[in-house]
């Protein structure tokens, strides 16, 4: 291990192990991948001198990220990783599937995970004998819970879709068809929810249960996933609410999980004259303004030029509910993104990250959960996908690959739990109860050109970002001591799969090699270890150059 010093600072590093798998790739790529952590070190140890000779030397504008150890905010609001999404309930039955969600879940900390298609005939919940008689299975539901359950993860339960032998009718959504019919007798129907919710009670058991959400249906005012109109939905709604109450008053029941915020005002008003049991109130939204639904994986889409996009329909909403008839319901957005379409590459751009944690501050303590759409590219609404880098949704790809959003959540789960006063906007400073500190700094800028680029021409390129600003993190407050201090970024060609895998020319299908080159280019580990020693004065100053949609986390850890 070499050392190189500095005043006050001392760095360590050493360079990268060596893969020889790689040694077949074209070579400046098995360079720049030997490489790169030691220019990425360098850069940081100039940098690092500059700030300790006296500051930056470029004429960018300097911003200040500050905070005073003795300014407690509070606690911190972790709404963000309360629930997160996935495709459907029989894709949670595969090992690479349960694979990912395990790390996921121990990387960035999301409690409750919701899915679509738990009641579809892949899952085998529904037959009729014939005379008639239903007959319930409940063995495919049992082994997807059970896996949630062994890694400490809880089901955001979406009642739907219908399965073909209780439905009305036989049309269908998505490769997977999902039946999207009413039922056919709406007493069998809640005969059936009724069951199964006494399943879950007498496997999971009623204390356990009692933690769980049950929402009824997804987006029943899209046509393609509704085969009915609003006065259907609450009929459907009222039977299945009052099938889940019967089994435990204390059961959580929701709605009407439309999207684009819709229904909402008409849904309370049914909920309370009717009247209809309702805990919360579920919606979506997505950063696009127009369409809702791309049942093919072919619509083109446009980044809403909106800044207060996803977050200003949260919080009207919140304020709908708070003027209603029930203004104590929770609120849940059970889905959210920058695009509603599986085909949106910037899904798998760096801006993604920016984008996320620009929402989450926005959105502040206006929702109980915020579900983003989805964990990973396991996700087969237009068929099983035929490339790695494909705009699918998943914080990681279907190799498990992360994305640079994938990081805007795991960063979001490292805070520590105690939020410092920071006036930053684009920022969270916190403690942890083991004397460490943590700041996440992001810079959000919307470089989408023109309403009329699709961000399926736009996104797919590779696009340089430009420095913005010099960023100083100055803390005063500190505790005496030395410190570990870790730089970590996300941005263009930082943690960037996407910028490697075209780097590889694109390729339709991944080598164990590319997928392994790839991983390497987006790992996440620190682009700058350094000691800091804080003086009797309790101030710590660390500036930095940061670009447009750079996402910057600094911890420092007590030695």
């Amino acid at each position: 291990m070499q050392k190189r010093r500095h005043p006050n600072i001392e760095l360590a590093f050493a360079p990268p192990p060596i893969n020889h798998e790689c040694t077949s790739m074209n070579c400046s790529l098995f360079f720049h991948r030997a490489l790169k952590p030691l220019i990425t070190l360098s850069l940081s140890l100039a940098a690092a001198a500059n700030a300790a000779a006296g500051g930056a030397t470029n004429e960018l504008p300097e911003r200040i990220v500050s905070a005073d150890l003795h300014r407690v905010k509070g606690p911190l609001n972790t709404n963000f990783k309360a629930c997160v999404g996935a495709g459907r309930a029989n894709e949670g039955l595969r090992a690479d599937w349960q694979r990912q969600l395990a790390r996921v879940h121990q990387e960035c900390g999301f409690t409750y995970i919701r899915m679509h298609g738990l009641f579809c005939d892949d899952m085998g919940v529904y037959r009729e004998d014939r005379s008639g008689r239903p007959q319930y299975n409940w063995q495919y539901i049992d082994e997807l819970y059970d896996f949630l359950q062994s890694i400490g993860m809880k089901p955001f339960v979406e009642l739907g879709f219908m399965p073909s032998a209780l439905a009305s009718g036989s049309k269908t959504i998505f490769w997977w068809k999902g039946n999207v019919t009413q039922p056919k007798d709406f007493n069998k129907w809640g005969d059936f929810v009724r069951a199964f919710a006494t399943h879950l009670k007498e496997r999971y058991g009623e204390d356990e249960v009692r933690t769980w959400y049950f929402e009824v249906w997804n987006e029943p005012n899209l046509a393609g996933f509704f085969a009915g109109n609003q006065q259907d939905y609450f009929r459907l709604y009222d039977v299945t609410a009052k099938a889940v109450k019967s089994v435990s008053p204390a059961y959580r029941v929701g709605g009407p999980a439309t999207a684009g915020c819709g229904w909402i005002p008409e849904f309370i008003q049914f909920c309370a004259t009717n009247p209809s049991p309702a805990d919360f109130v579920s919606t979506h939204t997505y950063a696009v303004d127009q369409g809702f639904l791309d049942e093919t994986g072919q619509t083109g889409t446009v980044l809403s030029q909106n800044p207060r996009a996803i977050y200003a329909e949260m919080i009207d909403t919140r304020k709908k509910i708070s003027d209603s008839a029930l203004p104590n319901l929770e609120l849940h957005f059970t889905e959210w993104s920058a695009s509603y379409t599986p085909s949106d590459p910037i899904h798998d751009s760096y801006h993604s990250a920016a984008f996320i944690l620009d929402k989450i501050k926005g959105a502040g303590a206006a929702v109980n959960s915020m579900s983003y759409w989805v964990f990973t590219d396991i996700f087969e609404e237009a068929g099983p996908r035929a490339t790695p880098f494909h705009g699918g949704f998943g914080l990681v790809n279907y190799e498990g690959i992360n994305k640079p959003a994938f990081y805007a959540y795991q960063f979001l789960n490292r805070l520590g739990e105690t939020e410092l006063q920071c006036p930053d906007a684009a920022a969270w400073v916190c403690t942890n109860k083991s004397g460490g500190i943590q700041a996440l700094v992001w810079d959000f800028t919307l470089t989408h050109p023109v309403p009329s680029v699709n961000n399926q021409d736009f996104y797919k390129r590779d696009l340089p970002s430009h420095p913005k600003s010099n960023l100083t993190l100055a803390l005063t407050g500190v505790p005496t001591g030395p410190y570990s201090m870790a730089v970590y970024r996300v941005g263009y060609r930082a943690n960037d799969a996407y910028a490697a895998y075209m780097d590889l020319g694109s390729p339709g299908q991944l080598s164990k090699p590319q997928v392994a080159y790839i991983q390497s280019m987006s790992d996440g580990r620190p682009e700058r270890w350094s000691v800091v020693k804080v003086a009797d004065d309790g101030v710590v100053r660390e500036t930095f150059e940061i670009r447009d949609n750079d996402v910057c986390f600094v911890t420092l850890t007590k030695l």
